[in-house]
């Protein structure tokens, strides 16, 4: 477990952080830029779960603690395989993909079906939810980015794919199964 006694340290004031492993790199690398994007997603579904309650908020919950997983993944360089055995480095696991898979397919299932695409609004849930989905697509376009420069664990791709779409599809159930989704109509404004 991590203890922190101290929260300023002034080891960043010239610009630099540690990852994982003690290495020193810049505050705007993209490793960086990925795994703080995480963070503020992890943020954004805070605000979310002020408006949830039962299983959603039980599974924002759960999404939460597993976004402090990614960022803890990417914050390790590498992609486990030359982990130290006796120490490896918490690394995200199909498993908790897996979980967002069968999530989605579940309330997936009891939506009304898609005529259109759909505006972020109606409930202030639903509207929380669609900017947690956007700001994990942009997490999602750091991490892609990530693993063009640098070797990650490929999970990380994975779990953050899927968990924008588990974001939408819970927005959409937010918003009474699909029944109050704002949906887009093409030139409706020319």
């Amino acid at each position: 477990m991590v203890q922190l006694t101290r929260i300023y340290t002034k080891s960043g004031d010239k610009g630099k952080t540690a990852l994982g492993n003690g290495t020193r790199v810049p505050k705007n690398s993209v490793r960086v830029e990925a795994y703080g994007t995480v963070d503020e997603t992890n943020s954004v579904i805070g605000v979310a779960r002020l408006h949830a309650d039962g299983e959603i908020d039980a599974m924002l919950a759960r999404i939460q603690n597993d976004l402090f997983d990614l960022g803890a993944d990417l914050c390790t360089p590498g992609d486990g395989s030359d982990d130290n055995p006796e120490q490896p480095a918490l690394r995200i696991i199909a498993r908790q993909t897996e979980r967002l898979e069968n999530e989605i397919d579940q309330i997936n299932a009891e939506l009304d079906p898609l005529k259109s695409f759909v505006l972020p609004g109606g409930s202030a849930l639903s509207a929380q939810l669609h900017v947690a989905r956007t700001v994990s697509r942009r997490a999602e376009r750091l991490i892609v980015e990530l693993a063009g420069i640098e070797t990650i664990n490929p999970e990380c791709v994975r779990y953050i794919n899927r968990l924008s779409d588990h974001m939408f599809v819970l927005a959409r159930h937010a918003n009474n199964g699909g029944k109050d989704d704002i949906l887009w109509q093409p030139g409706l404004t020319r």
